[in-house]
């Protein structure tokens, strides 16, 4: 039965002219460029239609958990069922931070800040100043921060969206 729901939800978008990038469960990622106003509209229509869609079918729409990412200011008001859908610069999703520009400086960092606070954390909290235990301390709980989403600054540098 949630496959009837995707493939549809795919259908409606796709009527609009807005391809689903990202689809996971009932998490839905959406890529529009919006140049002008035709654009404004056509993606404000979407929303009414995927408001409508899940009327009928009976399921909700977390209205807060929806965000639009873009230079605030530059894309018009987007709303859903009347209440204003937020602009913000920059998204944390999944553990990986997304911005309007689809950088991925503001992700690295977050990673080598996080990383730098943990190595200290290894290094105040060890009472033993033994070498090797430090460094097993280290190794154990320092490089998982710097390997999660690793892949996510390649793949961006991979397809052409490179802006650091």
């Amino acid at each position: 039965m949630f496959l009837v729901y995707i493939n549809d939800f795919v259908t409606l978008f796709a009527h609009y002219g807005i391809k689903i990038k990202l689809l996971f469960a009932d998490d839905v990622k959406l890529y529009v460029k919006v140049v002008d106003y035709s654009d404004v509209a056509k993606l404000q229509q979407a929303l009414i239609a995927w408001y409508t869609w899940a009327a009928v079918w009976q399921l909700g729409i977390s209205v807060d958990n929806v965000l639009l990412i873009g230079k605030v200011g530059s894309i018009g008001q987007f709303c859903i069922n009347g209440i204003p859908l937020p602009v913000v610069t920059e998204c944390r999703d999944l553990g990986v931070t997304i911005t309007h520009d689809l950088s991925h400086s503001s992700h690295i960092s977050d990673i080598i800040f996080k990383a730098h606070q943990r190595s200290n954390l290894v290094h105040r909290c060890c009472v033993s100043r033994n070498p090797n235990l430090l460094v097993r301390a280290f190794v154990t709980y320092v490089p998982p921060l710097l390997e999660y989403n690793a892949l996510f600054g390649l793949l961006i540098q991979k397809t052409g969206y490179h802006t650091c």
